[in-house]
């Protein structure tokens, strides 16, 4: 039944991109993400709906869309460098297979985020890619949040909708996506236009924000914890009256104490503690010798590089209850960890030259949204109030990503190279607005004699001459 499910869904949203050629654009979004072929137990998880979705969606944007005006942008070529440079660096693994497979998809998901901002040109668009996104992994938060609620979670054990603890479904992973989220789901309540924000979109908006809150604790995962309490930091910025928000968010989190198992804060309670279990011991040896890699290999090993770690550390091992327990120390041997940290995965496996492009893509990304927030947030014109609040958004939820890629190792993640794929076209389109249009002189001076004094106005005419 499942499988009849997908296959009906899917073949209405290609049937439908015949009229709409963009929706295969947005059907490769919904299948890169939620990979329905996983969530298949039959036939359906044969059918390469991925490739489909993008073939279809490259098509209909070569065939049908206009391409005035089309620009490269440096985040692209960032994005197409880092593309070159990982199969570059692919060729000397060590581990060739492994690394094989891991480039299988990490190309696709680079290549289509160069990609995405060619067909992301208008608002509806750019709006559309988002609501997929949100709705997207709203859908798998959804399910596990009631999952957590009615008793269900753990580290590792939730069930979303596939017993695959990996991808976006590794428990990390997806709480660090589902609390990224938010400041777009929260820009929906206010600006969105394909649903408009009424008390429906609101009401169902603020559940789903409850159940992205409950991934965390359903997975039991400290990185989600502390994506929850950077949210709260950056919300902090915008609120106006913060003594309220200050008591709102405490009584909430009272109130949701006695609803957290005792296995939550038994894992919460390590956070503080680099030496505190086995988890965070190896993290600490495996950045330590990623370190000592890179300088022996400047230009990096390829893909699944950390196979080759070898390392000796101190655990400590608890015996005993209460006031009775007691800690004792044991050197304990490890080799081939994962790096557990999108800066050290990239660093390990592209090497000096990809980490500096990998950072660069993310520091821009946070300093361009940054001037789009500032450049619109004081205009009052009309269609001009939501750039600045979609800016916040994107930049928070990169912020996010961040935060929980220090932890895991999610650099290629689709997800979050969907929303940088975004953050590029939104750039490109406030650009477009703010950049003076290619108009004859006496349709210039008419623009600017609607804005300006009669003194500017004259100053404008003599420039033109």
């Amino acid at each position: 039944m499942t499988d009849i499910f997908f296959l009906g869904f899917f073949g209405l949203i290609m049937a439908l991109g015949l009229r709409r050629p963009f929706l295969w654009v947005l059907a490769y979004l919904w299948v890169d993400i939620l990979a329905p072929q996983k969530i298949a137990f039959g036939f359906f998880a044969s059918v390469p709906v991925s490739l489909i979705a993008f073939c279809a969606g490259f098509a209909g944007w070569l065939l049908t869309d206009s391409k005035k005006g089309l620009r490269f942008t440096l985040r692209q070529g960032l994005l197409l460098f880092l593309l070159v440079w990982c199969y570059y660096t692919l060729q000397g693994s060590a581990f060739p297979e492994p690394a094989g497979t891991k480039w299988d998809w990490v190309w696709k998901s680079l290549f289509f985020a160069i990609f995405l901002p060619f067909t992301l040109f208008t608002r509806k668009r750019m709006e559309g890619a988002a609501l997929v996104i949100v709705l997207t992994v709203g859908a798998i938060a959804i399910s596990g949040g009631m999952k957590t609620v009615f008793g269900g979670g753990g580290y590792g054990v939730l069930s979303l909708f596939v017993n695959d603890n990996s991808g976006i479904y590794e428990s990390s992973t997806i709480s660090t996506a589902a609390v990224g989220i938010i400041p777009l789901i929260l820009w929906f309540t206010r600006h969105g236009r394909i649903f408009a924000p009424d008390w429906r979109v609101k009401a169902f908006s603020y559940c789903l924000i409850l159940a992205c809150l409950m991934i965390p604790i359903g997975t039991v995962s400290r990185t989600g914890l502390l994506c929850i309490a950077v949210l709260l930091l950056l919300a902090f910025r915008d609120v106006k009256r913060r003594a309220a928000f200050i008591v709102a968010g405490a009584s909430l989190g009272l109130m949701a104490l006695p609803f957290m198992p005792q296995s939550y804060w038994d894992r919460m309670s390590t956070i503080g503690q680099a030496d505190g279990d086995e988890s965070a011991s190896t993290r600490v040896a495996v950045w330590e010798w990623t370190l000592d890699y890179v300088a022996e290999n400047p230009t990096g090993g390829g893909f699944d590089a950390y196979r080759a770690n070898k390392f000796t550390y101190r655990l400590p091992v608890r015996k005993g209850e209460g006031n009775m327990s007691s800690v004792r120390y044991e050197m304990v041997t490890d080799e081939g960890r994962a790096y557990h940290s999108a800066f050290f995965e990239v660093l390990g496996e592209q090497g000096y030259p990809g980490f500096a492009a990998w950072l660069a893509l993310q520091l821009m990304g946070l300093w361009q949204m940054e001037k789009i927030r500032r450049r619109w947030k004081k205009r009052t014109g009309p269609d001009q109030q939501w750039q600045a609040p979609l800016a916040t958004a994107l930049q928070y939820a990169h912020i996010i990503y961040l935060v929980g890629a220090a932890f895991q190792g999610i650099a290629y993640q689709p997800f979050i190279m969907m929303l940088i794929g975004l953050q590029i076209a939104f750039h490109s389109y406030c650009q477009r607005l703010d950049s003076p249009a290619k108009l004859p002189i006496g349709a210039q001076l008419r623009a600017a004699s609607a804005t300006q004094a009669p003194q500017d106005v004259t100053a404008s005419r003599a420039a033109l001459r």
